[in-house]
């Protein structure tokens, strides 16, 4: 039986992004995303709510584009496989961290934040687009 995995997270870029280079000369793009999610308490009616950080990672042409257009604050959508990965605090506490290896990414906003979509993560040919298209561009 064949399997498949995705997650799509959206949320605010928590960082700006850092980029560097594998010892095989991979480029790797790394940056975190807060997802935020609000609701009422039905107990109490208190409004509440919790915060998931993502470490968010892109490989290759996609990890160009990302140090290039990402920013912190920036909303994004980001599309890709998620591992869970426990360590030891400097407290001695057990703790845990979300890791997300980008397939692609949607930057969002409005017509003037540049919105694009690029795509280069695995199961890609590596060629994200370096111009992606813009909401002006939609003939409708």
């Amino acid at each position: 039986m064949a399997s498949f995995e995705q997650t799509i997270i959206i949320g605010n870029v928590g960082r700006d992004p850092e980029m560097r280079y594998t010892q095989g000369n991979a480029a790797v793009c790394s940056f975190s995303v807060a997802v935020s999610t609000k609701w009422t308490d039905r107990a109490t009616g208190e409004k509440r709510e919790r915060t998931t950080w993502y470490s968010v990672s892109c490989w290759n042409k996609l990890a160009e584009t990302a140090h290039q257009y990402v920013r912190k604050g920036t909303p994004i959508m980001v599309i890709g496989t998620v591992t869970a990965r426990g360590y030891m605090g400097n407290d001695g506490q057990v703790k845990a961290s979300l890791e997300l290896r980008a397939d692609n990414f949607r930057l969002l906003g409005g017509r003037d934040d540049g919105a694009n979509q690029v795509s280069g993560g695995a199961g890609y040919d590596d060629e994200a687009p370096t111009n992606p298209t813009s909401m002006d561009d939609i003939p409708f």
